[in-house]
């Protein structure tokens, strides 16, 4: 019988974390050798966050540079993992009522190769992308995640790529070190806690949280992900933070895993 794949959601942060060496990127590669090797990658990643929802189904994405001002390196990184067609179909399908193009045009952004640069440093497991539609409220989001869910039997692993606070107005930038803002140690406890309670209601209606959570929250693009991560998890599975801690006062790069390896 298959194993279930869990399904994961990373704080990805800076671009840079691709070409570093840090707690986080550490934490990204241990997943890696733990995890069951899938068959396929689905990704969520906040940087293709469009009006409607679409699915990468070239059979040789490119590595989408989707960032300005970084170090020549940095932009020189490849991640040449192959597509899968057949893979994007099946998405297709799952979602139902939910019209989902193929598209030929987009490929890998950031959001989820400077991740897999470090969990799969081979680049020789299939990827698929999947729009964020950014039209939609929450809780679409949510239900796309719970249509999700027959492929983690099918030895997929479902990744979403962003930050569960991602407020970059109060960012520190220049590599200064900042202590964490309180509103966003604050909203990341809270919804710490309620993960773990397996109550997604909150977080879907993250708008009703407050203060701290909008603070934390001012574009939803890089919380969506989380969503389609909760969404894709079964009541009582046991939930695990792989990596933690806040950059530069204001970007939350917690790590969730859901489910067993």
């Amino acid at each position: 019988m298959p194993i279930r794949m869990p399904i994961i959601f990373f704080g990805h942060g800076n671009p840079m974390n691709a070409i570093s060496k840090n707690n986080y990127t550490r934490a990204w590669s241990d997943f890696g050798k733990r995890v069951p090797k899938p068959k396929a990658i689905l990704s969520i990643s906040a940087h293709w966050y469009v009006p409607g929802v679409f699915l990468t189904s070239m059979p040789a994405p490119q590595t989408i540079h989707d960032f300005g001002g970084f170090p020549e390196e940095l932009y020189k990184i490849k991640y040449p993992a192959p597509g899968d067609p057949k893979l994007a179909r099946r998405v297709q399908r799952l979602l139902t009522s939910i019209p989902a193009g193929l598209d030929t045009a987009w490929g890998l952004d950031h959001g989820t190769w400077s991740v897999l640069y470090h969990v799969f440093p081979k680049a020789d497991i299939p990827v698929v992308q999947l729009s964020i539609d950014e039209c939609k409220p929450a809780s679409f989001h949510y239900e796309i995640g719970r249509k999700l869910i027959p492929l983690r039997d099918e030895g997929v692993l479902v990744i979403g790529s962003g930050n569960l606070v991602h407020n970059l107005h109060a960012y520190s930038w220049g590599g200064r070190q900042s202590k964490p803002y309180g509103w966003a140690v604050r909203f990341e406890e809270s919804a710490r806690k309620l993960i773990l309670a397996g109550d997604p209601r909150p977080l879907i209606d993250y708008k009703s949280l407050g203060q701290d959570a909008l603070l934390s929250i001012p574009t939803p693009d890089h919380y969506l992900p989380l969503l389609y991560v909760l969404g894709g998890s079964e009541k009582g599975e046991p939930v695990e933070f792989l990596a933690e801690g806040i950059d530069g006062g204001s970007v939350s790069m917690l790590t969730v895993k859901l489910g067993e390896y």
